[in-house]
């Protein structure tokens, strides 16, 4: 599956979940134990707007990660138009070319890896904000295939990094969205 082609879809989604986050429950837990739902939130804003730079090979700006993005006014719709813009600017085929940085990095990674990131951050946290304020996460069967097909070559360096947690066994003929949460480190039956 092309994760270019399933960029847009993605991040569509997930922006339709950060939109439904009903109003009082920022301060929720989420299945990231190092993240309730506002910082979960602020995470995807940052990196989101960070995506964008990356695909255009454009300097880092704006606040760091220790802004409150929640804190202003209109933060979901800013989300949603954040996600939608940055998917866009990896629909240029030039966004694949090389390496790219989110962190301003001058050597970088290679720019496929960059995107991989940030289709799966959009997939894995979608689902985790869907889950920690009780929605259900609505991804095409598309968009599950190509995260799968992202999460598993890079399960084991995410893994060794700290970005996914450990390894949640799920059975082998469970929905394939639990086997790429399982992959990620999420249990699927999570609840808050």
């Amino acid at each position: 599956m092309d994760v270019r082609s399933q960029m847009l879809p993605a991040a569509e989604a997930a922006a339709r979940i950060v939109l439904e986050i009903p109003a009082g429950t920022l301060d929720a837990p989420t299945p990231c134990p190092d993240w309730d739902v506002r910082g979960l939130v602020n995470h995807l804003i940052l990196w989101s707007g960070r995506g964008e730079a990356a695909a255009r090979r454009a300097p880092v700006t704006g606040p760091g990660e220790e802004h409150d993005f929640t804190a202003e006014p209109g933060w979901a719709e800013r989300f949603a138009e954040q996600a939608r813009t940055t998917a866009e600017a990896w629909q240029d085929p030039a966004a694949w070319d090389g390496n790219t940085s989110l962190t301003g990095d001058k050597e970088g990674m290679p720019a496929p890896f960059i995107a991989g990131i940030l289709f799966v951050e959009n997939v894995v946290h979608g689902w985790d904000l869907a889950a920690a304020t009780g929605h259900e996460a609505r991804f095409s069967p598309e968009i599950v295939r190509a995260a799968w097909e992202q999460v598993v070559p890079m399960a084991e360096m995410s893994r060794r990094y700290g970005v996914f947690g450990a390894e949640v066994p799920v059975p082998e003929d469970a929905p394939l969205l639990d086997r790429v949460l399982g992959a990620a480190g999420r249990d699927p039956g999570w609840k808050p």
